[in-house]
Parts: C-alpha cells; structure tokens; sequence
C-alpha cells in the first residue's frame, strides 16, 4: 500500500487511519513524502511504528514520487491511496486480497465516491464489469481503486511523467486495455474521495488534461481517440445522479 503527499497536513492523518484499521494483517505501508512544508512530516512521524518506509525528499510530482513508492515495494500486490483520500470501510483491502486468491486475474479495480467538505456524497463512480471494449468509448475504472500484481510493472512499466495529469489513464490503458491484463471487478465502494483534481482547477488545466488523454489513447491505440476523449467526461455526468 503506498501513499503519496505532500502538504497535506489537513488530510494525511485520516488517510493513515484508514489503513491502519484495515482487518486485513498482511500489509506493507509506504509514504512517499515530496518534502511538504506545513506539519505532513510530523503527522506520518507520529504512525512511525506502523508506517513500514518513510521517505521525504524532493520529486517531479505525484507520479514520481508513486514509482519511487512502487520500485522500493515488495509486496506482491499494489495499490496507491493518496493523502485526501481513505478507505470506504475496515474490509477494503482483506476483500482485494482475497479477490486475488481466488480469481485468476492481474488487476482489480473498484467503486468510488467523491465527498464534500462537510462528508456528504457528491459523486457515485460505479465502475461495472470490465470489458476491454468499453475504454474506446471513453470508460476508465477510478486510479484509486486500482490494485495489480508488482511484477507487471516490472513487464509493462511505471506511470510515465510525459502525460501529466493522465498519467494514472495511460497506465491504466496501458495495463488493461493494450497489455490485455486479466481484470475483477470488485463490486463495492472501495474509497472516498475528496472532492476536486489538478486537471479540473481551470478552463485550462481541463484543455490540457484533454490533450494527455488524447495521448494516452494514441499511444496505447484506443480505436476511436477523438469520440472517446468526448465521451470520457460526458460519463462523469450520471455520477452526480
């Protein structure tokens, strides 16, 4: 399990206790800190017992510092749980390692939920069974649900830092839809989410993120890159009913 942070000193303990109160025993825990500022360091300090590798240091962004996290990892499953962000309930990570034992898959992915401020639920992300079809119309399952075996990073490559903040979509392309992973779907909410996203801040930041997409897909050859770059934020729209 690898978290990354940096500043965050408002979300980061209710991360932390999210994993740490997790039923399920056999867990490695890696914080990769992009050296924060504000009181982050002193927060994940705290958990040091039971944190399992701390390491605070400068990075080129959040991707960097998850394949630092990723390349120092030796569990045989992983999974990135991000500073405002926690688990749904106690069973999360027990049912992904089950869903591992007893599928023949390399990848999980789930259900998510974005949260206000205030807690109440503003988006309902239900992903529905995998097909590898359904990325050429613009579905992706949500990053933070996403758990696959270490090794196939090791096959298929870490999270490219070119693709800005569709970095986490071109893995995820990469992995299940061109690398044709064996996929589970686990049928639950997984994590909250606070509510917001580097690629969604402006106008801009929107065009942009629209243009690594458009990348993404040309790079991992999605069949229809232009109706899909269309369709990809048209389907957050029924999240919101």
């Amino acid at each position: 399990m690898i978290t990354v942070t940096r500043n965050a000193e408002n979300t980061i303990q209710r991360c932390i206790a999210s994993v740490l109160s997790q039923d399920y025993a056999n867990v490695e825990y890696i914080i990769i800190d992009g050296q924060s500022t504000d009181g982050t360091i002193a927060i994940v300090n705290s958990f040091n017992e039971r944190v399992t590798r701390f390491i605070s240091e400068p990075d080129k962004g959040i991707y960097d510092a998850m394949n630092k996290g990723i390349k120092i990892a030796t569990g045989d499953i992983v999974g990135i749980l991000n500073a405002d962000d926690c688990f749904a309930d106690k069973n999360v990570l027990r049912e992904v390692a089950e869903a591992f034992m007893n599928n023949d898959i390399e990848a999980l992915y789930g259900d998510l939920e974005y949260v206000k401020p205030g807690g109440g639920v503003m988006r309902k992300w239900r992903s529905g069974n995998y097909k590898a079809s359904l990325f050429n119309w613009g579905w992706m399952p949500p990053h933070p649900t996403f758990y696959c075996k270490r090794l196939i990073f090791n096959k298929f490559g870490y999270y490219h830092l070119g693709f800005g903040t569709a970095a986490d979509y071109e893995l995820m392309v990469r992995f299940m839809y061109l690398n044709r992973l064996r996929v589970y779907y686990l049928n639950k909410v997984m994590v909250k989410m606070d509510i917001g996203g580097a690629s969604n801040k402006s106008i801009s930041s929107r065009i942009k993120a629209w243009q690594f997409d458009l990348k993404a897909m040309g790079k991992n050859g999605v069949l229809f890159p232009h109706v899909c770059v269309i369709f990809k934020p048209l389907r957050k729209l029924v999240q919101y009913f």
